[in-house]
């Protein structure tokens, strides 16, 4: 489920580009409607619910992706990273969750975890686009410049035409000038 919603980031990413140029380089996404996505359709009383029965049945996976897809809408990333974490404990190797860890650990600010589940992923997937880029932007952020600058360029391997490439390079420049 996550997946889709890095699908949906990608997309109000690239429909968001020139909005996002006057936004600082480590703003979250921002969504067309401002808010950075979610369900209009679903009501409070609805989530809540099904978050209940994700935290009263622990070996139901897909109960579990549901809970974290809903906590990482609403921006409780850490909430949403605890539901993963179950998840990956019942399904170890579905790959969705591992990189859904590796993204929702970025945007929740922890670093070494989000480097942690995006090389797992990768290491099932060397050329995931998603995972790269997710891998490249935690690199950065965390100021390791060779790693980043590795990364960086198996992305640019992979999709030549990723519009953060250019972002990502001026980064690069950056730490390494320092």
């Amino acid at each position: 489920m996550l997946h889709g919603v890095m699908s949906q980031r990608d997309a109000e990413r690239s429909a968001t580009t020139t909005q996002r140029q006057q936004l600082p380089p480590d703003h979250p996404p921002v969504g067309s409607d401002g808010t950075g996505g979610g369900d209009p359709q679903q009501s409070m009383p609805e989530v809540q619910q099904l978050i209940q029965k994700a935290r009263s049945n622990p070996k139901d996976f897909d109960a579990q992706i549901m809970a974290a897809n809903l906590e990482y809408q609403i921006g409780q990333y850490d909430e949403s990273v605890k539901f993963l974490l179950t998840a990956n404990q019942i399904k170890p190797d579905h790959y969705g969750t591992i990189a859904n860890l590796g993204m929702v650990n970025m945007d929740a600010g922890h670093l070494d975890a989000a480097e942690k589940w995006y090389r797992a992923a990768l290491a099932k997937d060397p050329t995931d686009v998603q995972v790269l880029d997710g891998l490249s932007n935690v690199l950065l952020k965390a100021g390791k410049a060779g790693p980043a600058e590795e990364i960086i360029n198996r992305l640019a391997k992979a999709d030549p035409t990723n519009e953060d490439l250019a972002q990502f390079r001026t980064r690069l420049a950056e730490i390494k000038n320092k």
